[in-house]
């Protein structure tokens, strides 16, 4: 078995740990950096180690401090170049050896955005943060950048002393550069075995505020009071996920709120969850999106998928577990509310990439495929609903919670395959392999769209939303009157979002409704930013032309994917606004995250390579 989308083979040799320097240069928008890297045989007669990277300048390898030759590969479009280091001797398996590579990122580095002081709310400072998820370790740091290999990691980060740094580690202090002292050096240790895309950094300047016995959040100081309100619950949803899933073996979980620009809603650093600014404008997901992030210290993090083929493993079961703990703290009817939720967005995804696009089989091929362009809801939702049937057939949610928390026992430490899971469900629930083999697995596993079966999920909490919504899409112009503001006043936030989403399951509203929504409910003036998409996608496809630079102007003023792709998306298919669209995306290009705008770009329709100096 090997990594389609890695060109280091984890059956020859495994990093054990790497040792990193890192100076960060915002002048020229480099890390000039040196790794050492622990490396051990598990072939005898071993003598080239192939380590990923991506637009790095090589400056030097020594192998044991001696020099060592080395060559880069041919590039490719999406893993980059492959860096063969050739040992001076042979090792045996067991074998460990040193490799120290010094070298430059580029400052196109995809794993690395670099904001000017006007792109931070302080407006003062420059800043810089990393997502390496999937495969973008590689454009910072040359390694076996695959999810099959775990080490360990010591960092020293020199950063401007007017800056500071944090990474998916425990601090270990920090000391006056002795090379420049109007620069300080960050210490972090990660004793805890992670993959390359864990490994993370964030430079800015930051404060923190302590959240509970073991968390701190960070952000710049503007947003630092509220996001330490905000993620008040924090320790809460600790306590309940480790009640459910056994110890939190991290030590610190702490929380950071990124610029704007950051493209997801959460990633799961270990020690330090990035989180989305958008979570901060009175946006009830955000306790969905920290819970599903402190899930991921269990599945994904302390058990992981071996390569991204298998990326449901992870995400399946983090949306499988963040359901549980908010079932723990809200009830089982609110979860099976999440649920439906989950399923729309599956459906979602399954009608933008086509019922019949093999990027929704649950375990996707991805030879020749580009991770970023697999990343969708499939692994999280249709990952979800299996867990979820398998659920229903085993026993209920005690008894499936038994085995997700005896899998994390056995395969923590390790990153795992689609077969290792099923192998050890069948061990695990032995008495019941009959009904196990009555599941269609071919179906679910490796067949496009839709999931074979469609769970029945509760509708308690779902009724009213159904029913509002009914009410709209069955209402005649003269009906119109009979919608008032209190149709609004007893749905939670959670609710509307649900509302809004069965509105967009069908074809589209009259203008003269849309507006009368706006005028009756006031939905332009509210700032749940998981709201506000929907209503202006809603808006968008009802083709109401003063709701399209709302639309373009939340497509751009933050740069979450889940809301950035979809609304600029929707402007294009407005024909009359098409051109519109683009403009837009041209002027905001520079400013996007680069792994935002190259997918823009493919949505949008325009060519990468010639827009680049849009």
């Amino acid at each position: 078995m090997s990594d389609p989308c890695s060109f280091s083979s984890f059956t020859r040799c495994l990093t054990k740990h790497l040792n990193l320097l890192l100076r960060v240069d915002f002048d020229t928008h480099v890390i000039r950096g040196k790794v050492e890297l622990t490396v051990e045989a598990l072939e005898d007669r071993f003598s080239v180690l192939t380590l990923d990277t991506r637009d790095l300048s090589i400056l030097s390898v020594s192998v044991n401090q001696q020099p060592a030759r080395f060559a880069l590969g041919a590039k490719h479009s999406f893993k980059g170049t492959p860096l063969d280091i050739t040992l001076p001797t042979h090792l045996s398996r067991g074998q460990h050896v040193v490799v120290e590579v010094t070298y430059e990122t580029s400052p196109s580095a995809s794993a690395l955005q670099w904001l000017t002081p006007e792109q931070t709310a302080g407006k003062e400072q420059p800043y810089l943060f990393s997502q390496c998820q999937a495969h973008h370790c590689r454009s910072m740091i040359p390694c076996q950048d695959s999810p099959s290999i775990k080490h360990t990691y010591y960092a020293q980060v020199s950063v401007p002393k007017d800056l500071v740094a944090v990474m998916s580690a425990v601090r270990d202090g920090q000391v006056v550069d002795p090379q420049d002292s109007s620069r300080i050096i960050y210490r972090f240790r990660q004793p805890v075995p992670i993959p390359s895309y864990l490994i993370a950094i964030v430079v800015g300047a930051l404060e923190s505020r302590q959240i509970g016995p073991r968390s701190r959040v960070w952000s710049e100081k503007e947003f630092v009071d509220k996001a330490a309100f905000e993620f008040s619950e924090t320790e809460t949803m600790l306590k309940t996920a480790e009640d459910l899933a056994g110890p939190y073996v991290w030590g610190q979980y702490d929380i950071l709120v990124l610029p704007p620009s950051f493209p997801y809603g959460g990633m799961e650093n270990p020690c330090l969850t990035f989180a989305t600014p958008t979570l901060l404008a009175g946006d009830k997901s955000l306790s969905n999106v920290i819970a599903h992030e402190i899930s991921h210290s269990w599945t994904g993090n302390l058990v992981t998928n071996k390569t991204w083929e298998h990326f449901w493993l992870n995400e399946g079961h983090t949306v499988y577990l963040e359901s549980m703990i908010g079932r723990s703290m809200h009830g089982e009817p609110f979860r099976q509310f999440k649920a439906m939720g989950g399923w729309k967005d599956l459906q979602d995804s399954v009608n933008t990439f086509g019922a019949s696009n093999r990027l929704t089989n649950l375990v996707p091929d991805l030879q020749d495929v580009d991770p970023d362009d697999a990343f969708s809801s499939v692994p999280y939702e249709k990952g979800f609903a299996l867990l979820y049937h398998l659920e229903e057939l085993m026993g209920g949610p005690e008894v499936f919670m038994g085995f997700v928390k005896s899998y994390i026992q056995l395969f923590a430490y390790s990153s795992v395959t689609t077969e290792d899971w099923k192998n050890y469900l069948f061990t695990y629930f032995k008495d019941k392999v009959e009904v196990l083999a009555q599941v269609d697995w071919n179906a679910w596993m490796f067949t496009p769209g839709m999931p074979p079966v469609k769970p029945q999920y509760d509708t308690t909490l779902a009724d009213a939303c159904i029913a509002l919504s009914q009410k709209w899409l069955k209402a005649k112009d003269q009906d119109l009157c009979s919608f008032t503001q209190s149709d609004m006043k007893t749905l939670s936030s959670h609710q509307v979002i649900e509302f809004l989403s069965l509105l967009l399951q069908e074809d589209p509203l009259p203008l003269t409704h849309v507006k009368k929504m706006q005028e009756v409910y006031n939905l332009n003036t509210c700032t749940n930013s998981e709201i506000r998409f929907r209503w202006l996608k809603l808006c968008v496809r009802s083709k109401w032309e003063e709701a399209v630079p709302l639309a373009l102007k939340m497509a751009t003023e933050q740069g979450r994917m889940k809301f950035t792709r979809p609304l600029f998306r929707e402007v294009f298919h407005f024909q009359k606004y098409r051109d519109e669209s683009l403009r837009v995306f041209a002027a905001h290009r520079a400013a996007m995250h680069p792994v935002t705008s190259g997918l823009v770009a493919k949505d949008l329709k325009v060519d990468s390579s010639s827009a680049t100096g849009l």
